[in-house]
C-alpha cells in the first residue's frame, strides 16, 4: 500500500510540473545544454555546466526541481561507463509538496541565458578510469526538453 501511495504521488508530481510548463511555453521551448571537461583525473572535480537559453521574444520560465539548479535533490541524470553499466547515485531524493510554488521557478528573460555548474562526484561514485556518457532524464518533472549527450574520460 505505501509502495502504491509513493507511486501514485510520484506520478502526479512529474505531471503537474511538467504540465504547468507546458501552459507557460505553448509556442516557445527553452534551449538547453550540457558541457564538460574532455578528461578529468580521478578524484578530481567532474564540473558539469548546465544552461538554459531561452531564443524567444518573450519570458519563459521552467521548474528547478530535478535539475541542477537545486543541487543534487533527486536522480536526474544517467550516468553511464562505455560498458552500459550506471554510475550509482549517492545524492537525497527529496519530497515534493504539489503544485510547485512559484519560487521552484526559474524565470528566463527574451533572448538571455541562465548557467550553474555542478561537480558530478557530489552525487554520483565515480571512480573508476574510463569513458562516461551523460543523459539529463528528468524533463518530465522540470518541462526543459531532453539536452544533449555529452561525454568525458576519466584517467588515472
Amino acid at each position: 500500500m505505501r509502495n502504491l501511495l509513493l507511486l501514485l504521488t510520484a506520478c502526479f508530481t512529474f505531471t503537474a510540473c511538467g504540465n504547468m510548463q507546458k501552459t507557460t511555453t505553448t509556442t516557445n521551448e527553452l534551449v538547453t545544454e550540457m558541457s564538460l571537461p574532455e578528461t578529468v583525473k580521478t578524484g578530481s572535480p567532474i564540473l558539469l555546466k548546465f544552461t538554459v537559453r531561452n531564443p524567444s521574444a518573450q519570458e519563459l520560465k521552467f521548474c528547478k526541481w530535478h535539475t541542477p539548479f537545486e543541487g543534487f535533490m533527486g536522480m536526474f541524470l544517467d550516468i553511464t561507463d562505455a560498458s552500459g553499466t550506471n554510475a550509482q547515485y549517492k545524492g537525497i531524493m527529496a519530497k515534493r509538496i504539489m503544485p510547485p510554488p512559484e519560487e521552484a521557478y526559474i524565470k528566463v528573460l527574451a533572448g538571455d541565458s541562465v548557467s550553474v555548474e555542478i561537480d558530478l562526484l557530489k552525487g554520483y561514485n565515480i571512480t573508476a578510469p574510463g569513458k562516461y556518457k551523460v543523459v539529463y532524464q528528468a524533463g518530465g518533472m522540470s518541462g526543459l526538453v531532453k539536452v544533449n549527450e555529452p561525454v568525458f574520460n576519466v584517467t588515472n
